[in-house]
């Protein structure tokens, strides 16, 4: 069964684009009571809390991964037993995992408050609030995750995108009116449970509704269980990276630094994921598309695919890169008041900035890798960067001088990327699916595209100088400047940007 590439993207493209603006202007709203109503000291909690639960939620192995990926070519041969024996399949891991993690967190209860540098907060006890935090991470793999692969699958994102739009604005709501009339962190807690057990529910019901014949039944044949298992232990390897890269940054930050110092990198961090979030509309849009071609199309028609939806993001990329040199830092001023404890030297930014830059121009190379399954080539490449990673964050918090301790944290990530992921990723796509040849042309689009990056930033930095406002009113001024201004430059570079997308012949 060959999907309608083109009508998939459109619809997951338009419901991403409005969940990511939830998910942009909501959790921003979020985060800012809590830094006003509860302090830092809560904000570095509640990030803490995540990215202990992203190391334990390691647990899940890749196993949505791997099995969406062999999903499908059983799709595109619409071969309905089998799809329905993968999701049986699904079903039962996930049950596992689910127990794993709860249980493996408890296991961490009595070295809880060795994690933290300094005090904690003195009306909470950090072992409740950590075991509800630990429930929420458990109940998506009980409460029908496993139904959401259906959807991915047939290149119905948009689907899940609605659902999670409309319990995002519920449950934003709703912890909203608690903070503002509680001020009590547990019933936040709380509540971000229970909606993400309706979220799952939601999910559960749609899935059904559209795609009634796929049900988790009858056995999953001996061979393709064990080429899951196989590509599961390479997912399972690649995981440990996204872990690395941010949960293990913010424990070495609490453990070095402190919750204040979690809660400013988090606040850092939080205007990268907000930006990336709304580019990964493309890359996260077109991937049960590119799963669905590369079982009915030719290589050579997957390949300038896949180049248009490069040079599409990459122009986004360009271009969010230059209004965050502009405004990162006036941004983060207004949003903190000015707190001296929460607002970085101009490094800071600079090195979010590149990471992001980095991180997001491997994202469709990424998403192309995924649905090519081509998870066992590099399944030491994780492994490898995790190491330099930990190695260099320790490394730096230990030897830099005070100011420059998270600077250092950032700059140990980007190094990893650079030096082996990036190069390791693209090398395995382009020997395995594509060719030498149009690794050529892939990478030297991305040369010219990262010097018009600097150029750009350079124009958007000098030109939010010249604005002497500050506070919200300025950050409102320098934006409006700064887009009219890089729009303008990017129209001279691309003078029809539209051309800049259309396909080009592989050599």
């Amino acid at each position: 069964m060959k999907l309608d590439f083109a009508r998939n993207m459109k619809r997951n493209v338009a419901s991403s684009a409005i969940n990511n603006i939830i998910r942009l202007l909501f959790p921003f709203l979020n985060r800012t009571l809590f830094l006003w109503l509860l302090g830092p000291a809560y904000l570095g909690l509640n990030g803490l809390f995540g990215s202990i639960l992203g190391v334990l939620m390691l647990a899940e192995l890749g196993f949505g991964s791997a099995v969406i990926s062999s999903m499908y070519k059983p799709i595109a041969d619409d071969n309905r037993e089998l799809t329905c024996a993968y999701l049986r399949f699904y079903r039962t891991v996930y049950r596992w995992v689910g127990g794993v993690i709860f249980f493996g967190g408890l296991c961490l209860l009595p070295f809880l408050r060795k994690l933290i540098h300094g005090n904690v907060p003195p009306d909470i006890d950090l072992h409740i609030l950590y075991v509800i935090h630990l429930v929420n991470a458990a109940a998506s793999y009980f409460f029908f995750a496993y139904r959401g692969s259906v959807l991915a699958v047939h290149h119905r994102n948009d689907v899940l995108n609605n659902v999670r739009t409309f319990t995002s604005i519920v449950q934003y709501v709703v912890v909203f009116l608690i903070l503002l009339l509680t001020r009590s962190y547990y019933l936040y807690v709380i509540a971000t449970v229970f909606f993400t057990i309706i979220s799952n529910l939601l999910i559960f019901r749609e899935s059904r509704r559209l795609f009634p014949a796929i049900e988790p039944r009858g056995a999953l044949p001996a061979e393709n269980r064990r080429r899951v298992l196989s590509d599961v232990k390479s997912v399972f390897l690649h995981k440990i990276g996204g872990v690395v890269s941010y949960s293990f940054d913010n424990i070495v930050i609490s453990v070095f630094l402190g919750l204040v110092a979690v809660a400013a990198y988090g606040n850092y961090y939080y205007v990268v994921t907000s930006v990336a979030g709304l580019i990964s509309i493309i890359y996260k849009s077109v991937l049960g598309g590119f799963g669905n071609k590369i079982h009915t199309e030719t290589k050579a028609e997957n390949f300038r695919l896949f180049m248009k939806m490069v040079r599409m993001t990459q122009l986004c990329i360009l271009w969010s890169s230059a209004m965050m040199a502009a405004l990162y830092q006036p941004f983060i001023s207004a949003w903190t008041r000015g707190d001296p404890a929460l607002m970085r030297h101009a490094l800071t930014p600079i090195l979010m900035i590149l990471y992001f830059y980095v991180n997001q121009s491997r994202q469709m190379l990424l998403s192309f890798k995924a649905a090519a399954a081509l998870w066992k080539q590099d399944r030491w490449k994780p492994i490898v960067a995790s190491i330099v990673n930990l190695a260099l964050n320790f490394a730096f918090v230990i030897w830099l001088p005070d100011a420059y301790k998270l600077d250092g944290v950032i700059l140990s990530t980007i190094i990893s990327y650079v030096f082996i992921q990036v190069p390791w990723e693209a090398h395995v796509v382009f020997k395995y699916f594509f060719n030498g040849a149009q690794a050529k042309v892939y990478w030297w689009m991305h040369v010219r595209y990262a010097l018009l990056t600097v150029v750009l930033c350079a124009i958007a930095w000098d030109t939010a100088r010249l604005i002497p406002f500050d506070g919200v009113g300025g950050v409102v001024a320098k934006g409006a400047v700064v887009a009219t201004v890089t729009v303008f430059t990017m129209l001279m570079v691309f003078p029809n940007v539209i051309s800049a997308l259309r396909d080009r012949k592989a050599k």
